[in-house]
């Protein structure tokens, strides 16, 4: 027969029973994705989401407190916590460059770009596209044309791309830039330095054409500054100055044009800017003897550009405006040489078990 156990004295008191602690944990513990009832797992969710916005809150205005406490007795006030991005919670690499590295500046003397960018030679750049070319094509690289100077665009037709490589070598070309199409839309980029390599191949989406782009200025002819952002590793400081290799080495300021190739999480965004200097000036105009529509003074709002003694002494505006074209890039290879798929050597190819980790970065 059954029957129920008497509670001793120690039982009866009022401390909470280690099986009751338990469920407490576990009640706290549970996710909502735990919870199959899909009414209760959307009310657990907003709730924990509530309890998160005002804890972050109180944090929030505890800060400000103690800011504004530390002001007001004239010290410093406690330094705010960084925040914890991808970039900069990225893994440990090796490759990653220093200013105190001799072997990569004895490298940079000697590599296929130094005759470029020690001002050897000016750059050259043949562009051509794949032998199946599409409509959006021909304007991607009509816009290539005027972002990079001294290029000239030739049809690929029949010929095969070694002999290509062969007939740019004979006139003296420094890159070769092929624009790939798929589907009637650029997908690729071929960037070969020339005459002895190396080969970047690079997956082009997100084109957006200049005309495309709201409010976009038109580029003028002169050469443009370039800057390269975030390439940080060996294998980014040889992206870099492969794209650098395309460019002049001596841009004209007074065209006020800027190319950027921005790296970020292995993604390059090409971007292409006019930067302009403005000055507002309100004039009201006297209307004297003779009357508007509105019989009212008319005011009038200038924007000129101004010298650069106007900009020492003044405080002018300065703006940008977008040139494009705008797309990004995603490098799949780098090759030694020129372009040769059966025979030839890569220096680095992206392959998918490489990004099993988001904060591992080759760029």
């Amino acid at each position: 027969m059954g029957f129920k156990r008497k509670k001793s004295e120690n039982e009866e008191g009022d401390e909470p029973k280690p099986a009751a602690v338990e469920t407490e944990k576990k009640r706290k513990g549970i996710l909502p994705s735990m919870i199959k009832n899909k009414d209760k797992r959307a009310a657990v969710h907003a709730k924990l989401k509530q309890e998160k916005k005002l804890e972050k809150r109180k944090k929030v205005k505890a800060r400000d407190a103690a800011e504004k406490r530390a002001l007001e007795l004239g010290e410093e006030p406690p330094a705010r916590g960084v925040p914890k991005t991808i970039e900069n919670t990225r893994e440990e690499d090796e490759t990653v460059c220093r200013p105190d590295d001799e072997e990569l500046f004895a490298g940079n003397d000697a590599d296929e770009f130094s005759a470029v960018l020690k001002h050897g030679s000016n750059p050259k750049i043949l562009i051509t596209t794949c032998r199946f070319n599409s409509s959006r094509g021909p304007a991607f690289i009509e816009e290539l044309l005027s972002v990079i100077p001294n290029s000239t665009y030739y049809k690929r037709g029949t010929y095969d791309l070694k002999k290509i490589i062969e007939y740019a070598n004979k006139k003296e070309f420094t890159s070769l830039i092929v624009v790939h199409t798929n589907r009637r839309e650029p997908d690729a980029l071929l960037i070969i330095g020339l005459p002895s390599g190396p080969t970047a191949h690079f997956k082009l989406s997100k084109l957006v054409l200049r005309k495309d782009i709201k409010n976009h200025g038109n580029p003028t002819t002169h050469k443009p500054e370039l800057v390269l952002n975030n390439f940080t590793t060996r294998l980014g400081h040889r992206i870099g100055r492969l794209i650098q290799s395309l460019f002049p080495q001596e841009p004209n300021f007074r065209g006020r044009r800027v190319v950027t190739f921005h790296n970020q999480r292995d993604f390059v965004f090409f971007r292409h800017h006019r930067y302009i200097f403005e000055t507002k000036e309100v004039k009201q105009a006297e209307a004297k003897g003779k009357k508007t529509k509105d019989s009212k003074a008319a005011t009038i709002t200038e924007a000129k550009p101004i010298a650069r003694l106007q900009i020492l002494t003044g405080f002018p505006i300065i703006k940008t405006q977008e040139c494009g074209p705008r797309f990004t890039l995603k490098l799949i290879s780098l090759q030694h040489g020129t372009f040769d798929p059966r025979g030839g050597e890569f220096e680095w190819v992206h392959k998918p078990e490489m990004d099993t980790s988001r904060r591992r970065f080759f760029l």
